[in-house]
């Protein structure tokens, strides 16, 4: 290969890195490397570490069904199924038992535990997730008699959280979610209990400053942890503060907002680049964007509007994320409007619809504000027949119905947000000088103009505007005093 060849080659790559968004560059960063199965150190005895870090590989999921229909317990373990795999474990073998709710000590009952040790053994699995969130009790009695790491759904979401979070917020709020949850699990074995000085003296105590009944080191870890939840909520409150004061500045800049809120993989992220080309990371995969990304857009008129990538919801989302998040998910809960985005691909939407919904109630219910408009856009029409499109109709009338992927819909569903965002309320007709033609540059961009003319003495419109430039107008107003 010649040099100039090497040249080129160097070019086309650098050009190709140019033309790539923000999300591809994300996602290449994101699937760069990859685990290499067989190659880990970690101690194979699990009751010798007090907290472990998640290594999903191979796993056995079970389920306890206690309310619903076949549907819905299967639907929940098929979530639970690609929460796996994008925690990035392979799963081999799904069990699930009927009972009318789980059993304290094991969560299936002692019975079935033995039999799922069968299936784990057989299977050469070496971790089992639970498809619910397990006190500390169940969660010591199953490893004790699995022999195997054992985790819950809500362990499950807080790891593939901690996986995605790439902005300082979201690492902060997922760390804390991670503290909240593991706080009352803490364990020790052995020496971990040894306690610090203690004794009267002489060569086996600490000497002085140390007798006394002393401190366990399990003790000390939550004491740690608690200091380190203390600060942590104090720079999420001061990282609150600053997105309320941008919230703040666009509010005051009177432009609508709108937030893209839904079930996590039902293509928000999509939307939102179909609608302004933002260029975020998009990936199949459960959780794939955390931190929430706001574009500017406009209707076809021409008003501007903000809008706002939020994080997926899912069924039973963690207490934990929801507390942890409250500051990017109230987002959602002040925007003007809000664009409730369906999966029309999934087997049950209703379900989703119903996830999301009591999230965002949770996220509403310490506040006096009304809930905001809601639009229901169901997405991903290119993946289904008519016979679905047509039940989704029945299912959810008045909803947009398009696909982000080819674009079919968007620009119905730009005209349908246009006619829902607030519009400027005050009517004014003013004659502004050519000297100030900020102002009407202003107008147009914040306002609705319903005509406009140029005289020898400047512009002279008619406008609808917010409160704020109708009062900047009144010196120009047509008929009052220059």
């Amino acid at each position: 290969m010649t040099e100039n060849t090497l040249n080129n080659d160097t070019t086309d790559w650098a050009d190709e890195d140019e033309n790539l968004s923000t999300g591809d560059l994300a996602l290449a960063d994101r699937a760069a490397l990859r685990r290499v199965a067989g190659l880990s150190t970690e101690l194979e005895d699990i009751t010798e570490v007090e907290y472990r870090q998640l290594r999903l590989e191979r796993v056995v999921l079970v389920g306890v069904w206690t309310e619903g229909t076949v549907q819905d317990s299967d639907a929940s373990m098929a979530e639970l199924k690609l929460l796996a795999e994008t925690a990035g474990s392979e799963v081999l073998d799904a069990l699930v038992q009927r009972r009318d709710k789980p059993d304290t000590a094991t969560y299936i009952g002692s019975g079935k535990v033995a039999e799922l040790r069968d299936v784990v053994i057989s299977s050469g699995a070496d971790t089992v997730i639970c498809d619910g969130e397990l006190s500390p009790g169940q969660l010591r009695q199953l490893e004790e008699k699995l022999k195997v790491k054992v985790v819950d759904r809500t362990a499950l979401i807080l790891d593939i959280f901690a996986q995605h979070a790439s902005s300082r917020e979201g690492k902060a709020q997922v760390e804390l979610a991670q503290l909240q949850y593991m706080m009352p699990r803490l364990r020790g074995w052995g020496e971990s209990l040894s306690r610090q000085g203690g004794g009267a003296g002489g060569s086996g105590g600490g000497g002085v400053g140390t007798r006394g009944p002393g401190e366990t080191k399990l003790e000390t870890d939550r004491r740690r942890i608690r200091a380190r939840i203390a600060k942590l909520r104090r720079e999420i409150a001061a990282m609150s503060t600053i997105r309320e004061t941008k919230r703040g500045r666009r509010h005051s800049g009177e432009v609508p907002s709108v937030a893209i809120a839904g079930y996590t993989n039902a293509g928000k992220s999509s939307l939102l680049n179909a609608l302004t080309g933002a260029g975020v990371l998009v990936e199949d995969a459960l959780f794939a964007t955390l931190d929430p990304t706001t574009r500017r857009s406009e209707t076809p008129e021409g008003m501007p509007y903000t809008l706002t990538d939020t994080v997926g919801f899912v069924r039973h989302l963690p207490h934990q994320l929801v507390e942890a998040f409250r500051s990017t998910l109230e987002e959602v809960a002040e925007a003007d409007l809000l664009v409730h985005v369906v999966d029309g691909s999934d087997g049950m939407p209703e379900q989703q619809v119903k996830a999301v919904r009591e999230v965002i109630a949770e996220i509403n219910g310490k506040r006096d504000d009304p809930m905001p408009a809601e639009l229901l856009v169901v997405n991903k029409t290119d993946a289904v027949g008519d016979l679905t499109i047509a039940r989704l109709r029945h299912l959810f009338p008045g909803a947009a119905f398009v696909s982000a992927h080819t674009g079919e819909g968007i620009q119905e569903l730009r005209e349908r947000i246009s006619q829902l965002i607030p519009r400027p309320e005050v009517t004014v007709e003013a004659l502004v000088p050519y000297a100030r033609g900020e102002i009407v540059a202003r107008i147009h961009r914040e306002g609705e103009v319903l005509s406009e003319k140029h005289t020898e003495e400047g512009t002279e419109l008619s406008a609808r505007v917010h409160p704020t430039l109708a009062a900047l107008l009144e010196q120009y107003a047509v008929g009052s005093p220059a």
